[in-house]
């Protein structure tokens, strides 16, 4: 059985602090290795203007992980009805991987709204959940159902609407951003103002 993390965002763009995030949680044997699901919509996101297209996001993750291999970046929902829901999508995971066993992996802020997600007691049911902390979002771990962890990462303060807002004014963003990635943006010109 491989102990599989599916770490959903849009990405948009991946940032450091996703890899910063997710490196430790496989060192510390959490998980064997993480995939980074890249979400062609979020639902809780459907006016998201500056959301570029998901190949491109796909592409910017896959060099952003390029020198981990332990972590890997997945274009599952890409095939599914949209908007992509996350129990939906574990579902089809453990439909199409049986012999996997996956871990949910949120931070701290989508934890807080977890209750509004859909079918949040199926996703319980049948996954671990690991709650990465975010700062501002504070996370009491002895409230935490069973199944539920509060894991041991570094408080990362990246933000990829931040990193966005740089790029389209035309600042330096690479102090946030995997070297590949920052050079294939700015020389695709993407995120900038048009």
């Amino acid at each position: 059985m491989t102990y599989t993390g599916v770490y959903g965002g849009s990405f948009n763009p991946i940032h450091k602090g996703h890899v910063q995030i997710a490196d430790p949680l496989c060192k510390q044997e959490e998980v064997d290795e993480i995939w980074f699901l890249v979400s062609p919509r979020n639902p809780f996101k459907q006016k998201a203007d500056d959301l570029l297209d998901e190949d491109r996001r796909l592409e910017l993750a896959r060099l952003a992980v390029k020198d981990h291999p332990h972590l890997k970046v997945c274009d599952f929902e890409f095939s599914l009805p949209r908007p992509s829901y996350t129990v939906d999508t574990l579902a089809a995971l453990r439909q199409a991987y049986p012999d996997r066993r996956f871990t949910l992996i949120i931070g701290a802020d989508n934890w807080l709204t977890f209750n509004r997600w859909k079918q949040p007691d199926d996703i319980l049911r049948h996954h671990r959940v690991l709650i990465y902390p975010r700062p501002g979002y504070p996370i009491n771990p002895s409230a935490l159902p069973a199944g539920v962890t509060l894991a041991d990462t570094p408080l990362i303060a990246l933000s990829s609407t931040e990193l966005r807002r740089h790029i389209a004014r035309g600042e330096d963003a690479s102090y946030g951003l995997d070297e590949a990635v920052w050079q294939e943006i700015r020389r695709k010109g993407y995120y900038q103002k048009r």
